[in-house]
């Protein structure tokens, strides 16, 4: 029987969750309301984007279902880290390993954790290992501008990876946001588990020239696990300056580590042998050089990302060493042929390196050359045509096509997009435990024979505009996935390479599946607006239903465990003396048991709920807050094995200073 990632309609909502069901009911209604008090006023509903077709436009042209996220709600929000501010994002499905930015799987619209694309000012950071690395990104959120979530393919743009979406973050150097004084902010928290973290950032800019930094560092001895207790020590420091020489060219360059080193039990494995750690340094610097004319860009940016993997299973295992080296260069021409037409050419070329004793020495080269039309027809519609040509030393040459479509009037948007996408194999899935002399049973293997991904997906949507603070969205999508890439149980006499291998032994092979199809409809809302007396509300709810089908008779592991049911939300009320903020998720997925009681298993669905309260002490200036993660204590895994934190407690002191 093929395998149906999908269930009725949750259950638990007629028994326990039926309060908080009525909550979220209530809060709805409450954002209709607010929507028609007083007069409305210009916000950021409909901001403009450079993520969905490479040439500065509205969301409501681009024809498709964009998230943009201000960069100083990270410093507003219970959050701690990149990966936890992503999770509360309407769409987009977070599976954390641990906390604080220890280790999270990405996903959108029912895709796997490799098959999200993250980029930095337009430079992709995906690490060539494994895409268990994508929420190690070298940025600290002090240089955050904004983050713009684009859902659906885009592989025609940005290639390999970018299956279920991309994820951009723009920083404010890269930016180029005009004169700005200098500002500087810091955050201090402490709290329970021995917890200390930092979160500090400065930019300035005097028109010309523009300089920004920051640090984020968070440190816990951790809550009690099995045997371990679930420390964590991540610090991520990142600086970057931008120049403009004259009216036409400019230069921006940008230089980040960020090093972690964590508990890791049951990350990977689901055995009660599993206390294992393990410590990731990267090393990130990219160069961006811009020309700009009356009516052309031309972009240079290269990039460049060192990371030393270092995975120690227990105490008695040898430890598994990898350094990954990506070099690519990345060439634009922005052109504006008329009032109503832009053009956008370009070619790139990525190499992707591995040195390992577990997987080995390898070494793979790719090149792209894309165009991407952007034709505005009358006053509302808007059509956006791209075409890629993707060369791959193992595959050859690949034609990546899509189209976008937009029909905005007043108050309400008709969107659709239609692509190909694909997805090249990491070195992980085609060589794990590929160097080893003897691999035990119960490991997952790697497949050198593996092809790569390929999927149409298409997709149709609206935005209904309530007014200037309110705009609520609405998608439905479909994916057809050919060769999609997954672990499965494989008898040994079907694994191809056996060099290593136990006749007895039980092994997970990567294996190309021979179809999948996934089926999903997504809401958004997005609430923002500026009341009297120095008042504020923001706030966001998503809402995605999923349903996923295969062909393999075998279930597949990841397939298997994205959410069947996910809402998540932030809301966000400023005063002129005091501010509190909440967010939260809840989910409902396929449920999943370990062979041993002791390994904590997936269960059906969990509520998370997380709170932030701040007193303004000097307006502007300093502030103190209090904070609880998981409000409720709940007791829940998002990956089989992974224990995530209870309930903790925490508070600190805000400080920020402008000249």
């Amino acid at each position: 029987m093929p395998l149906r990632v999908w269930g009725s309609f949750p259950p638990i909502f007629a028994a326990n969750f039926t309060a908080m069901r009525k909550r979220f009911v209530l809060s709805l209604g409450a954002l209709s309301l607010l929507s028609f008090l007083g007069k409305g006023q210009e916000n950021d509903l409909d901001p403009v984007t450079v993520t969905a077709s490479m040439n500065p436009a509205k969301v409501s042209q681009t024809g498709r279902n964009l998230i943009v996220i201000k960069g100083d709600r990270f410093a507003q929000l219970p959050v701690q880290s990149i990966d936890e501010l992503l999770r509360y994002i309407p769409g987009i499905e977070i599976q954390a390993r641990g906390p604080m930015g220890s280790q999270s799987d990405i996903l959108l619209r029912g895709g796997t954790f490799q098959q999200v694309l993250i980029i930095v000012d337009g430079v992709r950071v995906n690490d060539p290992n494994t895409g268990h690395f994508t929420t190690y990104i070298p940025i600290a959120p002090g240089e955050i501008e904004r983050i713009e979530v684009l859902k659906g393919a885009s592989s025609a743009l940005y290639g390999s990876d970018a299956v279920g979406g991309v994820v951009n973050i723009v920083t404010k150097t890269f930016a180029k946001t005009g004169v700005q004084k200098l500002k500087t902010s810091a955050q201090l928290t402490g709290g329970e588990y021995e917890f200390f973290g930092v979160n500090a950032g400065i930019f300035t800019s005097n028109g010309k020239t523009s300089v920004g930094g920051g640090v984020l560092s968070n440190n816990t001895t951790g809550q009690r696990q099995r045997g371990i207790r679930g420390f964590v020590n991540a610090t991520t420091v990142s600086a970057s300056i931008g120049h403009r020489f004259n009216d036409a060219w400019s230069i921006g360059f940008r230089s980040a580590y960020d090093t972690r080193k964590f508990a890791a039990q049951n990350f990977y494995t689901a055995a009660l042998s599993d206390t294992a750690q393990e410590t990731i340094n990267t090393f990130w610097n990219q160069l961006q050089l811009q020309r700009t004319a009356a009516n052309n860009v031309l972009r240079l940016q290269v990039g460049y990302k060192s990371l030393k993997d270092s995975f120690a299973f227990n105490s008695r295992t040898a430890t598994n060493q990898n350094k990954t080296e990506l070099w690519q260069v990345l060439l634009t021409n922005e052109r504006r042929l008329g009032a109503r037409t832009a053009i956008t050419p370009g070619v790139q070329f990525i190499n992707k390196k591995i040195a390992s004793n577990d997987r080995g020495y390898h070494n793979v080269s790719l090149a792209a050359a894309f165009l991407v039309l952007n034709q505005q027809f009358g006053e509302n519609f808007f059509v956006a045509p791209s075409a890629r040509m993707e060369w791959n030393e193992r595959s050859g040459w690949e034609a990546i096509p899509q189209v976008n479509l937009s029909y905005r009037a007043a108050k309400f948007q008709l969107r659709g997009s239609a692509g190909k996408t694909i997805r090249d194999a990491d070195f992980t899935e085609r060589f794990n435990n590929y160097n080893k002399t003897i691999v035990t049973s119960g490991q997952r293997l790697g497949n050198p024979d593996l092809e790569a991904e390929r999927s149409f997906s298409y997709e149709g949507g609206a935005d209904y505009f309530l007014s200037n603070s309110l705009k609520v969205s609405a998608t439905y999508f479909q994916r057809f996935h050919k060769k999609l890439i997954d672990y499965v149980p494989t008898p040994y006499a079907q694994i191809p390479r056996k060099v290593n291998l136990l006749p007895t032994g039980t092994y997970a092979l990567a294996k190309n599946i021979a179809e999948v199809t996934t089926t999903g409809v997504e809401t958004d809302i997005q609430y923002t607006k500026q009341l009297a007396n120095n008042q504020s509300i923001w706030a966001t709810i998503g809402f995605i239903w999923l349903e996923s089908k295969s062909s393999d008779a075998v279930p597949s592991f990841y397939l298997s465990s994205h959410a069947r049911f996910l809402t998540n939300f932030n809301l966000q009320y400023t005063h002129s003396r005091f501010a509190f903020a909440v967010n939260g998720l809840y989910k409902n997925r396929q449920a999943q048991k370990a062979a041993a009681a002791a390994v904590p298993k997936v269960t059906t669905d969990y509520v998370v709920l997380n709170a932030k309260v701040e007193a303004f002490v000097l307006k502007n200036q300093l502030s103190l807050f209090a904070e609880v993660n998981n409000l409720f204590d709940r007791n829940y895994t998002d990956l089989l094995g992974s224990q995530m934190p209870g309930r903790w407690l925490m508070g600190g002191i805000k400080i920020s200073l402008t000249k």
